[in-house]
């Protein structure tokens, strides 16, 4: 049996190919890859029929607990394919019809790597808890963020489970947190962490954390917070001095960004002291490990100033060289003018090939993104003029206006 217009849906990406039901299994194959992908029949455990947003679908689950989704079906290809399977491999097609109601209040029950969401007994949706990348608890809610699809234009981030307070006790909650935990493809840190820095001083997100660098990730544990960053998320790195001279910022941007909530972090700021006692950490990994690995970017016993060992490891963990000032210096040879954005005082760095400002909220501007720029005098008292605005306009048409530049 061959189906034309059938697709393969995978993080919400509908993949068209030609699909054909045969007696030693499905086969499918890609329109856009020209892959074929063959599931026998004698490794699927359970196949559902279901009406879907355009169309009909068939679910088939494996005994490995992988999960493909065809979409495309026609209401009368039901029967045809119901009867094969019964007759060829001995298997039921069950037909299941999902709760349309539209309520937000359910049953969320847990089998295998399956979350459903239930409301009165009949399925309203579920969700592979595979596609899961983050799961996070709070007072009285649980929450999923998902890996995100470079090919999709539109796809879900984030789901919030909330658990009443009615129902009594903490427990509940967590247990449910740490079931979809077991089965999430989360980012676990496996043996030790290479190093510790303790109580590092975090501006966004705001908070103090215990930075632990794996192979692979950065983990920041704080009281309320975790944060797992992946290495490939981060896009550049900037270490900036503070125009107090006793402090330096150490700037992540990020892409994806990490979530708090509904906010989105692009950037994390550090921010390391420069005067204090040296800093000596011992590495968990051998110097061949270090060498083979890092190309004896870091040493098994590292000393010096916290915010010189900060740098040197992460240079060498994310394999991005780290962005410092130019040339600039302003009239009291400091490397950043003191200035606002959105009415939010920091700091604006000229760099060779672009602006960044910090702290909050940080923004990075390289130069060839800009189409003009605009000096604007602004009167104080008795017309004396003590500062001036900085605009920027950006060839997407955005300005980004910077005030309060002291003369």
């Amino acid at each position: 049996m061959d189906y034309r217009d059938v697709g393969l849906v995978t993080r919400g990406v509908f993949d068209p190919g030609k699909l054909k039901v045969q007696e030693d299994g499905v086969h499918f194959k890609s329109v856009k890859t020209g892959k074929t992908l063959l599931i026998r029949h004698v490794d699927v455990v359970d196949i559902e029929w279901l009406r879907v947003a355009k169309g009909y679908e068939m679910k088939l689950v494996t005994v490995d607990g992988q999960i493909r989704k065809f979409d495309g079906f026609k209401e009368s290809d039901y029967g045809e394919l119901r009867d094969f399977f019964k007759t060829t491999c001995r298997k039921e097609m069950r037909e299941v019809d999902l709760c349309v109601k539209g309520w937000n209040w359910g049953e969320a029950t847990v089998n295998g790597s399956l979350l459903s969401f239930l409301i009165d007994s009949k399925r309203a949706f579920e969700i592979p808890l595979k596609e899961v990348s983050q799961v996070t608890s709070g007072k009285n809610e649980v929450t999923l963020e998902f890996h995100q699809s470079e090919e999709a234009s539109q796809s879900l981030v984030e789901m919030r489970f909330h658990i009443p307070t009615s129902v009594p006790g903490r427990p509940r909650l967590q247990a449910f947190a740490d079931l979809c935990l077991t089965q999430a493809d989360v980012m676990q840190a496996v043996g030790d962490a290479i190093m510790t820095f303790d109580e590092i001083q975090t501006l966004t997100p705001r908070g103090r954390y215990a930075i632990k660098p794996y192979p692979s990730f950065l983990q920041l544990h704080g009281k309320t917070f975790d944060y797992k960053i992946p290495y490939d998320s981060v896009t550049r790195l900037f270490l900036l001095p503070h125009n107090d001279q006793k402090q330096m910022f150490f700037v992540m941007a990020l892409d994806p960004p990490i979530r708090q909530g509904q906010t989105r972090y692009y950037f994390i700021i550090f921010l390391l002291p420069t005067e204090g006692d040296d800093f000596e950490v011992t590495l968990s990994l051998t110097e061949q490990e270090l060498e083979e690995r890092y190309g004896g970017k870091m040493t098994k016993h590292m000393s010096g100033s916290l915010y010189e060992v900060f740098s040197r490891v992460m240079r060498a963990l994310v394999g991005k060289k780290i962005t410092v000032p130019g040339t600039f210096k302003n009239s009291n040879e400091q490397c950043a003018i003191s200035c606002s954005n959105r009415a939010t005082s920091g700091y604006l760095y000229p760099l060779d090939k672009g602006f960044i400002f910090v702290h909050k909220p940080a923004v990075y501007i390289k130069f060839d993104a800009i189409v003009s720029v605009n000096f604007a005098r602004m009167s104080g008292s008795a017309g004396i003029s003590r500062s001036f605005d900085f605009e920027l306009e950006l060839r997407d048409g955005n300005v980004i206006h910077f005030s309060s530049i002291m003369k």
